[in-house]
This record gives C-alpha cells, structure tokens and sequence, in this order.
C-alpha cells in the first residue's frame, strides 16, 4: 500500500496553482492547506502539505495533522460509476 508523503515539515509555504498540483501529482489524492477557491467554490490554489494515491492514507494524515482550513483533492479521473458524497465538517477533538 502506498504511503503518504508528508510535506506539514519539509515544504516551503508554496502556494500552487491547480494546475501545478494536477501536473506533478497526477492521479493522486492531495491534501491542500489553506485552499482559495473561485465563486462556484472550486478550489484553485493552494498549499500541498500530503499526497498519495491511497485516498484513506491521505485521510488520516488529514486528521493528524489536522489543518485548520484545508480540502481534498484527486487529480486522476473518476470512474463513471463513480458516486461522491459531500458532507458538513465534523469537529474532531484534540487528543489530550
């Protein structure tokens, strides 16, 4: 399985274009820090802080690191029998 980078320590506060993260991390799921976003609220830059093509990895570095603003990309095309699901965000307590 393969594991997510994690760019939260190593990565200049780069913000990319999202046709730069579609370029260099083709057919991957990302998770974008402080995403901006147009009026239909698609995202259109932001900072990469992890990436992979194991969508569950990248989910866990998500909670992990928990970003305070972030979305979830994949830059790969869907299958067509693909269904999505979008939800509210849920409040995750901080371990103590």
């Amino acid at each position: 399985m393969p594991r997510a980078v994690n760019y939260s320590e190593t990565m200049t506060e780069q913000q990319m274009t999202i046709k730069e993260i579609e370029n260099q991390f083709e057919s991957e799921w990302v998770l974008v820090a402080d995403p901006q976003t147009n009026d239909a609220l698609e995202v259109t830059r932001g900072t990469v802080i992890c990436h992979s093509q194991d969508r569950d990895e990248v989910y866990r570095q998500a909670v992990a690191l928990r970003p305070k603003c972030s979305a979830i990309l994949y830059t790969g095309r869907m299958p067509e029998d693909t269904a999505i699901v979008l939800g509210t965000p849920v409040s995750i307590p901080k371990p103590v």
